[in-house]
């Protein structure tokens, strides 16, 4: 997810930020200190949902912030981190991306596009993790949490990011149920700001899997009417989405401009369950736009 720009220059612009998400818990709807205010009030009545959004410009650190503390549902957005994760397994040799992995009929559950044509043959780790990120194939994303060793396994990856409050419960499709305050598979907004920071600026992959991981993000065809759509015309969206029970809409992202520094976005919808898939998705369009906006990056 790294931009074109320096990579150390950008972190040491952002130096400020530090492991935001593991600030205490508070009770905030925009911080008027470190950005400029946003009001995304109007955009929750709309349809009755709860947003969570979060955005840092990474150049000045200035950042916009709606419930950021608060827990959303991730979906599949936590496929993007666990393609750095098996990145990373491969990167210590305890995996390889040409492995064959066989792939067979009791591994498929729902929204399969890749892994179901491939029953009964194989498809390597690198393939398992394109198909995981770039079309959010399920059995695929659970395939690869059971080669590194299991859920348990995944969870104690997410510390390694200073990742405290991310809560790892579930595997697809189990984790998309967003039932309301049911801490399982949440996160917060704000720690989302601080893993992408983490992942796409420090050294913990290596320019070539790096390319691999923005690669697939920048060539994901789901989610055009989210986070894309409220982007000017020309940048560069590496992205994310997740889609889930109980109204629920997602999309993480890095945005890369034509000139300047990339701007993070972490968006969560849920709860407008009376609103239409096109509805959810403008929220989420809207809510990048003003935030865009706000921290003067139309």
């Amino acid at each position: 997810m790294k931009s074109g720009l320096d990579r150390r220059m950008l972190i040491a612009g952002a130096g400020a930020l530090g492991l935001i998400g593991c600030k205490p818990a508070r009770p905030i709807e925009a911080a008027a200190d470190e950005g400029p205010e946003v009001f995304l009030n109007d955009l929750e009545a709309r349809h009755g949902g709860r947003l969570g959004f979060a955005a840092l410009d990474v150049g000045s650190s200035r950042r916009v912030l709606w419930r950021a503390q608060e827990r959303f549902p991730f979906c599949s957005t936590f496929k993007a981190f666990l393609a750095s994760a098996t990145l990373e397994r491969v990167q210590r040799d305890e995996e390889q991306l040409d492995r064959p992995v066989r792939i067979t009929a009791a591994d498929m559950i729902s929204h399969a596009p890749v892994t179901e044509l491939a029953i009964g043959r194989t498809l390597t780790i690198r393939e398992l993790m394109q198909a995981t990120v770039e079309v959010s194939d399920n059995p695929a994303a659970n395939i690869l949490i059971r080669e590194m060793g299991g859920i348990a396994v995944w969870r104690s990856w997410w510390p390694t990011f200073g990742d405290t409050t991310t809560v790892i419960s579930r595997l697809e499709p189990d984790l998309n149920t967003a039932l309301p305050n049911d801490p399982r598979d949440t996160c917060l907004p704000e720690q989302t700001l601080a893993n992408i920071r983490e992942m796409a600026f420090s050294d913990r992959l290596t320019p070539e899997h790096d390319a691999l991981l923005n690669g697939w993000l920048t060539a994901s065809p789901t989610g055009p009417n989210r986070i894309k759509a409220g982007v000017p015309e020309g940048w560069t969206v590496a992205h994310k989405t997740g889609t889930g029970a109980n109204g629920t809409a997602n999309d993480i992202a890095m945005l890369t401009p034509l000139s300047g520094s990339p701007v993070i976005v972490a968006a969560y919808f849920t709860g407008a369950i009376e609103a239409t898939d096109d509805q959810r998705d403008a929220v989420i369009a809207e809510a990048t736009r003003r935030a865009l906006k706000a921290l003067g990056r139309d």
